[in-house]
């Protein structure tokens, strides 16, 4: 018997089918790139934090380019001799610490009773011993968040910084080089008392050659984005001030 295909039946039962198929095809296709989907959030949090230590593949003065996906675990390993989580007064070495969401740790402290856990990255490089820690905030239009790395004195010795959907030549301008090296050298202490960084206006200094001062240069035409990544730095980094008194 001929199926007659002008009937609305008709038309609805076949588009039931083809949402159907075409679904479980996108499952399966979902399901089976989950391993690597996962895999390329490691490598990108371990490039992120390797930036951060100045361990790169920057060649020109404007570069920002990540050790390759095919290094970056062994480097990470090379570099990295600890992590560490810090919940309350209590500090666990994790060796997967890098994997904490803290987008999802800062919504979990809204509940009074939930202590947030922290990530804590120990380094050696050229010698020394280095800290790396992570920063999430708000921009003009959404996320933005980085890793900062700093010595015992949570003196800057250098930042990575990313966004989500920050305007192009404007705020978006945190991941380009001329606005992440202006923090090196930065310290977030005065004296011994927690500053933090202001990204300001006027300050007038483009090279960073004053690192006493608390502030690096604004980003022309983003003075919201700026004050976003004022404010993540002060918010987050203040939350390891206990950890680094503890190491004096």
């Amino acid at each position: 018997m001929a199926i007659n295909t002008e009937k609305n039946s008709y038309t609805i039962l076949f588009s039931v089918i083809m949402v159907v198929v075409v679904g479980s095809i996108l499952a399966g296709f979902a399901n089976g790139l989950k391993p690597k989907i996962k895999a390329n959030e490691r490598f990108e949090k371990q490039q992120n934090i390797l930036y951060a230590l100045g361990v790169n593949e920057n060649e020109g003065p404007n570069d920002v380019a990540f050790v390759p996906t095919d290094r970056v675990e062994q480097e990470f390993e090379k570099y990295i001799t600890a992590q560490y989580v810090i919940q309350g007064d209590e500090i666990t070495e994790n060796d997967e610490a890098y994997l904490i969401d803290i987008k999802k740790e800062e919504n979990k402290a809204k509940d009074p009773d939930y202590t947030r856990r922290l990530p804590i990255f120990v380094a050696e490089k050229d010698g020394k011993t280095l800290y790396v820690v992570p920063v999430r905030g708000k921009g003009l239009w959404d996320a933005i968040w980085g890793f900062v790395a700093m010595d015992a004195s949570m003196t800057i010795t250098g930042v990575y910084f990313d966004h989500k959907g920050e305007t192009p030549g404007l705020g978006a301008e945190i991941k380009q080089r001329y606005f992440m090296d202006d923090f090196t050298g930065e310290s977030f202490l005065t004296g011994e008392a927690f500053e933090g960084i202001v990204v300001a206006k006027g300050n007038n200094d483009p090279k960073n050659q004053d690192t006493t001062d608390n502030e690096v240069d604004a980003l022309a035409g983003a003075t919201i984005t700026g004050d976003g990544v004022t404010a993540m730095l002060k918010k987050d980094v203040r939350m390891y001030v206990p950890y680094f008194k503890s190491l004096k």
